[in-house]
């Protein structure tokens, strides 16, 4: 992003405000995608300051030639899963899994309700999902990046991004399809069906 390089070249010439410029912009994003990995507010807090205290102390080293989102999203999987290999509890469910049920914002107050109680359920089965998956399934469906751009972020062939994404979604609709919750067989399927 243009306006990305223009805040850089001024944080590197001491400016602060537009330090504050740029973590406004990238705070919502990086701080979403700590909490869906971690499901911890506070662990996805201090992941949020660690990340942007790293920007702050390497903006040298920033190319202004690539886009500085997927480098923002790289720090923070890999504080994420620093963070998971030292600690293995976490009891906050995902922040958002509307996108995997693509609801129609148009329903009854029985529908709304129903489909509450559906993301969650689906947001107890994805946070049983490792973090290598979560992050896959986070970066690529909650953060609308590309496969090219989930396999810089997390520093991986696209391939792996592709069978990632594949097994964390056939694991994730196994899982609902044997969910009781969801009620009859056929309303399980079709929930499971709608995150293929």
């Amino acid at each position: 992003m243009h306006e990305d390089n223009e805040l850089i070249a001024q944080i590197r010439q001491g400016n602060t405000a537009a330090f504050e410029l740029l973590y406004n912009r990238y705070k919502g994003p990086v701080y979403r995608t700590a909490l869906a990995i971690t499901k911890n507010p506070q662990i996805a807090e201090e992941i949020l300051q660690d990340c942007f205290l790293r920007v702050y102390r390497y903006i040298d080293r920033v190319n202004g030639d690539y886009p500085l989102s997927p480098w923002l999203h790289r720090i923070t999987v890999n504080l994420c899963y620093n963070r998971l290999e030292r600690k293995r509890h976490f009891a906050v469910p995902l922040e958002d899994v509307v996108s995997f049920l693509r609801l129609d914002a148009q329903q009854s107050p029985e529908s709304r309700l129903e489909s509450k109680e559906r993301r969650e359920l689906v947001r107890e089965h994805i946070a049983k999902l490792s973090p290598k998956y979560r992050a896959v399934l986070v970066l690529y469906y909650l953060q609308g990046f590309s496969q090219k751009e989930v396999a810089d972020i997390l520093d991986c062939p696209v391939g792996t991004v592709k069978s990632r994404l594949h097994y964390a979604c056939r694991k994730l609709r196994d899982s609902l399809e044997q969910d009781v919750r969801l009620g009859e067989p056929a309303a399980r399927g079709e929930v499971a069906y709608e995150l293929a």
